[in-house]
């Protein structure tokens, strides 16, 4: 299964037909959606340097975390994430990216500690997702790589129902975290220190 879905979206990356793709041609491409798929889909273009993409796929991991927190089946993009459009060129880039996490996911991930890979209401994945959707929004150069790849993981996870990946994405997450916070408090220190300087003298 994890063989064809790789080889669907090679396919499907070599047959874009358009200048520009929307993110829901790519869902569709995908195929079949689920919260993991949905999460490796808006997952992905934040590990490539896209203009502007992190900001809106940070209010559409936000929503996704919302309906996980309520307890909701998501198998949509929200509309105005489903609306953006990428270049054709980085959207081949995201569908192989996917093929390619795909097909190395399915050379190790299986189905073990599946109580870990799930989604319950008010649950911890749930609020993770949504702190990873937060710092992907914040404009830190290179700051969507760590919560994007807790996310991927996180994705892997629910999609192959495989704790391990689960654990993983959130110790990434955890660094994730603490790397944002930590670089926060240095600007606010820092900041806080040129404005006393700046009143002083």
């Amino acid at each position: 299964m994890t063989m064809s879905i790789a080889q669907r979206l090679r396919q499907a990356a070599a047959d874009l037909p358009c200048e520009r793709v929307s993110l829901q041609s790519l869902a569709q491409a995908h195929g079949c959606a689920t919260q993991g798929t949905l999460l490796l889909l808006m997952a992905a273009p934040c590990l490539l340097p896209v203009p502007g993409v992190g900001s809106v796929l940070g209010l559409g991991l936000a929503a996704l975390a919302a309906a996980m927190w309520r307890g909701q089946a998501t198998e949509n993009l929200p509309e105005r994430v489903g609306k953006i459009e990428l270049p054709r060129l980085w959207a081949q880039r995201v569908l192989v990216l996917l093929a390619r996490t795909y097909a190395a996911a399915g050379r190790v991930a299986r189905a073990r500690f599946t109580d870990l890979a799930c989604v319950g209401r008010r649950s911890w994945t749930a609020a993770t997702v949504g702190l990873m959707a937060v710092i992907v929004v914040l404009p830190i150069p290179f700051g969507n790589v760590l919560p994007a790849l807790a996310l991927m993981l996180i994705g892997l996870g629910l999609v192959f129902r495989d704790g391990v990946a689960m654990i993983l994405g959130m110790m990434t997450a955890a660094l994730a975290l603490a790397l944002t916070a930590g670089l926060v408090s240095m600007v606010w220190f820092w900041g806080g220190e040129w404005v006393t300087r700046g009143v002083l003298f």
